[in-house]
């Protein structure tokens, strides 16, 4: 089990009771009060139980709270100019790299590859007979060299027309979630969009980007498998921590805790009310269940971690005459007090330097307080909370004009 460390002060709040008698303009009001034997605050109760000191591993962590992104994000939209004949895919779903996500008509991409094969069938003619006719003159090998040139030419427009056409169906260059479909049937796209490929490669017949800003792309692919949180850390901590150190998220929808570690510390500070803070990007590692781009998450990095640490409930462990001291049972069922060094605690559990020994048992002593309050009986009456049930009613022969203070209405 691990213990957060916290440097925690325990405040225990003490109120007493008191009994008010208000006097009224138009009279004065009597209360009856119960018989100090039934108060109103019952005597409290305290339970007293036995625990073995344990050798527990503490931890001291900074803390903040960030929003979890995928550290990959594909915007692919058609390269290609057509009208769109079918969309496969809807927001929402999970695909696989390669998979189909739509298609554009091919007619006039079609036409245009079998254009680009007959210039280029006639530039290769064109060339076949300018090397028959070579008289090894210099104006033959001119009219060689470019005849050469349009079929090289003719060959750039074949392959170019070829990718258009298998453009005309976009796939996706990773696997992931969808996000975001832009795209409807009768769409006509103009394969105008460009960006910079990146992440996993360019889709086929499509542009992509990795990128975290809002997007205008077609489709909308993020990663499922590679997660990030940026948070900030205040200047007093960030010299606490170091890239590679390890942290632990909670992820609201996670299935448990989800582990990570500290990926990047910027230099830049921002400034928010005059504390300086520092970006600091935490990587998820390993497989994270049950989280999705935009949660929150809450990050405890760890900056020290102590294994096999001595401890005992804090409960256990008293000051007295400026020594700390634990309660434990004597031999012959008698409790004896046992001075003990102790070292760091979370308020949870204390660290023990010195005096017991794993296995060693303390007492534990809980007090509660127990108060009785008004309410509705379980018969419908009302529980006055032990106060007698006529002591709203003046003893008898109670004359309101005889007592000071009050003032009657003339």
């Amino acid at each position: 089990m691990l213990q957060r460390l916290r440097r925690t002060r325990v405040w225990t709040r003490v109120l007493t009771g008191t009994v008010v008698v208000a006097l009224a303009g138009t009279g004065v009001w009597w209360f009856a009060l119960r018989d100090k034997a039934t108060a109103a605050t019952a005597a409290p109760t305290s339970t007293t139980t036995s625990v073995a000191a344990s050798l527990t591993t503490m931890e001291k962590t900074v803390t903040a709270t960030g929003t979890l992104t995928p550290t990959v994000q594909e915007d692919v939209s058609f390269a290609v100019s057509g009208t769109v004949t079918s969309v496969a895919v809807t927001a929402g779903q999970t695909v696989t790299a390669g998979q189909t996500l739509a298609t554009v008509d091919t007619l006039q991409l079609n036409a245009d590859l079998l254009s680009a094969k007959a210039t280029l069938a006639t530039a290769a003619a064109s060339l076949a007979d300018k090397e028959d006719a070579d008289d090894g003159t210099d104006a033959s090998e001119a009219q060689i060299a470019a005849a050469a040139a349009q079929v090289d030419v003719a060959q750039a427009q074949v392959d170019e027309a070829t990718e258009a056409m298998a453009g005309a169906t976009l796939v996706a260059p990773a696997a992931g979630l969808l996000t975001t479909v832009d795209l409807a049937v009768g769409d006509v796209v103009s394969g105008s969009s460009s960006s910079s490929s990146a992440g996993a490669g360019a889709a086929a017949g499509g542009t992509t980007t990795t990128s975290t800003a809002t997007s205008t792309a077609q489709f909308v692919i993020v990663g499922t498998d590679s997660w990030s949180v940026d948070v900030t850390v205040d200047d007093s901590d960030v010299a606490l921590i170091a890239v590679g150190d390890q942290a632990e998220l909670t992820v609201d929808g996670a299935t448990g805790t989800v582990f990570g570690t500290v990926a990047e510390i910027g230099l830049i500070s921002t400034s928010t009310a005059g504390v300086a803070a520092y970006p600091v990007t935490i990587e998820v590692t390993g497989q994270a269940d049950g989280v999705y781009d935009g949660v929150s998450a809450d990050v405890s990095i760890v900056y020290e971690r102590r294994v096999d640490v001595l401890t005992v409930p804090s409960a256990a462990v008293r000051t007295v005459d400026g020594a700390s001291v634990v309660t434990q049972a004597g031999t012959d069922g008698a409790e004896v007090s046992t001075t003990v060094t102790v070292g760091e605690t979370d308020g949870t559990v204390t660290e023990i330097t010195s005096g017991l020994a794993e296995g060693d048992e303390v007492l534990v002593t809980v007090v509660t307080q127990q108060t009785q309050q008004s309410g509705t009986t379980t018969d419908g009456t009302t529980d006055r909370g032990d106060f007698p049930t006529d002591g709203m009613t003046p003893p008898a022969g109670f004359d309101p004009s005889q007592m000071g203070g009050g003032q009657t209405n003339g």
